[in-house]
């Protein structure tokens, strides 16, 4: 992860924006490194242990731009649910204002490269990622992975884009 989100000297740019802008030209090398950069987050991001909701700093950011946790996961599950086709729901971190942000990428778009957001929890619509189990009804997988989420994984992240 510090290898996406750190800055390369020369340009200040992470090196996950420098390849987004070298592979605009390129849809299946965008497409597919994309989707290995957004299944990478998405499967540390879950955890058979997790659930809950997130404690210290990371509570406290939600808190602050958000309201609270519940609006936080209204607003963040609103967002995903209405990605239209396959995509991405995001929580992601604003670096430059130090704040959190929810978002949605179409297909296989990773958040940083698109949205210049540092991505913190990603939740995967494509429905290979719940039809099996939730058929067509996309609310119900997004309401249950908060079952699921890896908080601890998510404060890690949280704590390496600030710095």
């Amino acid at each position: 992860m510090a290898v996406v989100t750190s800055t390369t000297p020369s340009s200040g740019q992470t090196c996950l924006q420098i390849w987004w802008r070298r592979t605009t030209g390129s849809e299946m090398l965008r497409f597919n490194g994309g989707g290995h950069i957004n299944h990478t987050i998405f499967c540390t991001n879950l955890s058979p242990n997790g659930g809950g909701e997130p404690q210290s700093e990371l509570m406290e950011a939600i808190k602050r731009d958000f309201g609270s946790f519940q609006k936080m996961k209204e607003k963040m599950s609103s967002a995903t649910v209405a990605v239209q086709g396959s995509g991405w729901g995001w929580l992601g971190f604003d670096k430059e204002n130090g704040r959190l942000r929810i978002a949605a990428c179409a297909n296989q778009d990773p958040l940083q490269g698109t949205t210049g957001l540092i991505p913190l929890l990603g939740i995967d619509v494509w429905e290979h990622a719940y039809y099996l189990q939730y058929k067509n009804v996309r609310p119900d997988y997004v309401k249950a992975i908060w079952n699921i989420i890896n908080w601890e994984n998510i404060n890690e992240r949280f704590q390496a884009a600030k710095k």
